[in-house]
This record gives structure tokens, sequence and C-alpha cells, in this order.
């Protein structure tokens, strides 16, 4: 199951696109066989047959069940303009950052005589590229969504809470928690 951060970069790579993938099925399917090279990849993708492949291709089936539209649908997200999105990022990573939008509980550790109680904030923070260059690498490595979350925290610990070096020196140790929705924009 991917997490809230791996859904959020997956929402973002969505709004990068230039042009809107194929919409109907015989498209998506026609577009899957030029990417894929064969019927068999197809079916193998999508969790189908060869020949209900060859059936949606020929237009013979235009309506197939939902989970396998939905399968359909991703498998075509993932592969439609991979050069957009790498461009997106790229430059996310040196030059623009990384917008963040949430609505979670933040923990941290703080001097004695202060609070460090959790609590509920909607945040929208921009991130230096750093912060978008660790995340991008994190999740190309496979890293866990606890450990995006821990990468976002830093992120906001320097950014919002510290305010670059000028406020809260003693603060440690940022968690987001209890994310009631993230979204990611670049």
């Amino acid at each position: 199951m991917a997490g809230e951060i791996d859904d959020a970069i997956e929402r973002a790579d969505r709004e990068a696109f230039t042009r809107q993938p194929p919409k109907t099925l015989q498209a998506r399917i026609n577009f899957l066989i030029k990417q894929l090279k064969t019927t068999r990849a197809v079916a193998q993708e999508i969790g189908v047959s060869q020949r209900s492949v060859e059936r949606y291709r020929k237009g013979e089936r235009k309506h197939p069940p939902q989970a396998i539209a939905e399968r359909i649908d991703a498998a075509v997200g993932a592969r439609w303009q991979p050069q957009v999105r790498k461009r997106r990022r790229k430059q996310a990573a040196t030059t623009t950052g990384i917008t963040v939008e949430t609505r979670a509980r933040f923990g941290y550790t703080a001097p004695v005589g202060t609070t460090d109680d959790g609590r509920f904030r909607r945040l929208t923070v921009h991130l230096p590229p750093a912060y978008a260059q660790r995340l991008f690498n994190a999740r190309d490595t496979g890293a866990s969504d606890q450990q995006m979350r821990q990468i976002i925290a830093e992120g906001f610990k320097d950014i919002y809470f510290q305010d670059g070096g000028a406020r809260a020196m003693g603060l440690s140790d940022v968690t987001l928690n209890d994310i009631d929705y993230l979204d990611l924009d670049y």
C-alpha cells in the first residue's frame, strides 16, 4: 500500500501533464501496447488475458470491469509523459523547491519551560530545493512513508518553526503525525 507522501507525489506528477492521457479504452490500450511492445505484456500488466487485451484494442469490448479499468488507468498514468515529470522533478530539486500543504499533528522536542504538546496545524510551506531532492531520492530508493514524513518534518522545522535560524533554536525532533491531508506542488 502506498503511503500518503507517495500518493501526494503521484498527484503532483499527474498535475504536471502538459497533455491529457488518452481518453478512450481503445486509445489507452493502444498506448500501452506501444509502450510495452506486446499484447501479452499488456495483459500481464493489467491482469487480464491476452485475448481480452486484443478485444479492447479492436473495440469489441468497451467497458471493462471497474477494477480492470482502474489498473489500465494506473498503467497509462505511470507511463504518460515521463520526460515532463522528470523535468519538473529536476527543476524542483535544483531551483524551485517544493510546496507542502498539510493539516497534521506536529509534535516536537522543545526546551524546558515551553510546551511540546503536539497539536493540529494547517500549514502551507515552501521548502527549498534540497528538501525536494531528498524527498525524490528517498522515494526512488524505496523509503518508507515514515522516512519521507521525517524529511518533510525536518523541512518544516527549518523553514517554518525556526524561520531559517531566526527563532526557536532549542527546538529539535519535529514529527509529522496524524495527517488529515497532505498535498505537494512543484
